[in-house]
């Protein structure tokens, strides 16, 4: 089944009212509105304006680089090709060469008319005018994708909650059976989520950064540290008495994997169980050595995981998983 989607539906509306208002004003060359719609509307709202924009100016320039160019020399092909060597670097100066396409439709609208007239020119602004304003209208609403990424944001804790499942059953037992297809539906996830939240920032024009995208940048980070802890983990063949502690502290954390901020306190604990292994009597055999060393790493990597959770301010409350109130 053929799925229509919403910028689609922009794209033909804007196209048909442009050309419908082109004709209704008695425009020449009407289906021009249509075609300078259709560049503009794009899929965001400062993606939009900015188009516009471009088109808006590199056409007004057309105009002028047309009616001196055709005026002075003539109306012919060569003089298009002149046009276009002072037009296109002038709109690349500027930084609105997006703008080329459309203006060089004004361009050949000038040569066919053969004459420079106040009414053509007017022409020829009122299509472009019609065509940026008709785009600027459909594209001032977008729908929301807040509840979209709330479900990306819940979908990425309960990955994390079942990632660190394994690494606590790991810890305990040193069965490793997990196929791991949790870790790329993880990576998958906040890709996607990152380029959602920051097509959301796009959609506003006074907001520079999101918390959502800020959300799954910081998850992003803390994702790769999971994957090094999975390495570091898989390492240990021996199970000292400290793995289980260890075991236990990741249980406290995967319980508090919310889009909040307490992994101050986790941080705190992490200290206290890092003084607990001090305090305890040295390794007496190599593998137990070994072990403890991989172990300590881990506790190193954790910790780098909480300081990444801690500087992230934490969520708006009608953003926050609905289960629990703390959060990691």
């Amino acid at each position: 089944m053929i799925k229509i989607g919403y910028r689609t539906s922009k794209t033909a509306l804007g196209i048909a009212v442009s050309i419908l208002l082109a004709e209704w004003i008695g425009l020449h060359n009407s289906a021009s509105a249509g075609i300078i719609a259709i560049l503009c509307i794009q899929n965001t709202k400062q993606q939009s304006l900015k188009a516009s924009w471009t088109r808006l100016v590199a056409g007004m320039l057309a105009l002028f680089y047309s009616a001196v160019f055709f005026e002075l020399l003539a109306y012919h092909a060569v003089v298009i090709g002149l046009i276009l060597i002072v037009f296109i670097p002038t709109t690349v100066a500027l930084k609105v060469q997006e703008g080329i396409v459309s203006s060089t439709v004004l361009i050949l609208h000038m040569y066919a008319a053969k004459e420079v007239s106040a009414a053509l020119l007017l022409n020829e602004m009122a299509l472009v005018i019609i065509g940026v304003g008709i785009a600027l209208v459909l594209n001032s609403y977008m729908p929301s994708v807040e509840n979209e990424l709330v479900k990306m944001q819940q979908q990425t804790e309960e990955l994390f909650e079942r990632i660190f499942k394994e690494i606590i059953s790991y810890l305990r037992t040193n069965e490793h059976t997990w196929d791991g297809k949790e870790l790329t539906e993880t990576a998958e996830l906040i890709k996607r989520a990152k380029s959602l939240s920051y097509k959301d920032v796009q959609n506003h024009f006074t907001r520079h950064n999101s918390l959502f995208y800020q959300y799954f940048t910081m998850r992003e980070k803390q994702f790769e540290i999971i994957e090094r802890l999975i390495s570091v983990v898989i390492s240990i063949s021996h199970r000292p008495e400290q793995a289980e502690m260890i075991a236990s502290f990741m249980e406290e954390v995967k319980g508090n994997i919310h889009p909040g901020n307490t992994a101050k306190l986790h941080l705190s604990h992490l200290n206290d169980l890092k003084r607990e292994f001090e305090e305890m009597p040295l390794p007496k055999t190599r593998e137990e050595f070994e072990a403890r060393a991989a172990l300590l790493q881990f506790v190193r990597e954790m910790e780098r995981y909480l300081r990444i959770k801690a500087r992230f301010r934490g969520m708006k409350k009608r953003a926050a998983h609905r289960r629990r109130p703390s959060v990691t």
